[in-house]
């Protein structure tokens, strides 16, 4: 039997030391169904709305314009890259258009927000969505205090996670090492550069979420290697975390 401090317990949860985030300076938070359970139901509500742009922009039927952000999403890391290479669409109307939503389900998360106050050093969003976007969510969530920058796919120049150029171009801007850096995220794929790169690797799977809101591609790979812990317990992992960072 170990004392040694490890993930929360829970279906998911790996039980692996939690002091391996002792020297952690920069911490990386992914935003949408990350920073908030998808059962608020924003990501839904925004792959309708992607659903309804492709239909108009490419004047399909709603099932064709459905099967057609699937696509674009898998081959392309999102639908806009997507729609970019194969439609030349204005990047700016699309991320208008599809985050015109409700956030009227976002509330606000004390302890959340008292994890990540917690957390020493600086902390990020880095999310595949836009500023606005990320902005009003973190304002829902009662969170936006707490964090140094949001680096969002306009940052990125339109290159979505989990392309490396991406994750370069993050660092390059923020000035984090990766060494000294954690990134959360609710999908495996875009853990694993973060991984190879020397970051601490979380990957989100909020409690009776997963399988109704992803498609099984994006549900393989929990005890994957680039993945160092799984929680469904964002706040109570952090709050884990910062216990372990004072052992």
């Amino acid at each position: 039997m170990t004392d040694r401090p490890v993930a929360m317990e829970g279906p998911h949860a790996h039980s692996q030391d939690l002091r391996v985030f002792k020297g952690v300076e920069a911490w990386i938070f992914d935003l949408d169904n990350t920073l908030y359970p998808a059962h608020v139901d924003l990501f839904s509500q925004i792959n309708q709305q992607i659903a309804d742009y492709i239909a108009r922009a490419l004047n399909i039927g709603a099932e064709d314009a459905i099967a057609q952000r699937r696509d674009y999403y898998q081959k392309y890391g999102t639908t806009l890259r997507g729609l970019m290479m194969e439609h030349k669409i204005d990047p700016d109307d699309y991320l208008r258009y599809v985050h015109d939503i409700d956030y009227s389900n976002v509330q606000p998360d004390p302890a959340l927000g008292k994890a990540i106050e917690a957390l020493p050093g600086r902390k990020y969003i880095f999310t595949n969505g836009d500023r606005p976007h990320a902005e009003r969510t973190a304002a829902a969530l009662g969170i936006s205090d707490h964090f140094e920058d949001i680096f969002d796919i306009v940052a990125a120049d339109l290159m979505p996670k989990p392309n490396r150029e991406t994750y370069d171009r993050f660092l390059e801007r923020t000035g984090v090492s990766p060494v000294r850096a954690a990134m959360f995220e609710d999908l495996q794929r875009n853990l694993e550069v973060p991984h190879h790169l020397g970051m601490r690797t979380a990957l989100i799977v909020p409690k009776g979420t997963r399988d109704i809101f992803r498609d099984d591609w994006e549900l393989e790979g929990d005890k994957a290697a680039h993945v160092d812990f799984v929680t469904d317990d964002l706040a109570g992992f952090l709050t884990a975390v910062n216990g372990a960072l004072r052992s």
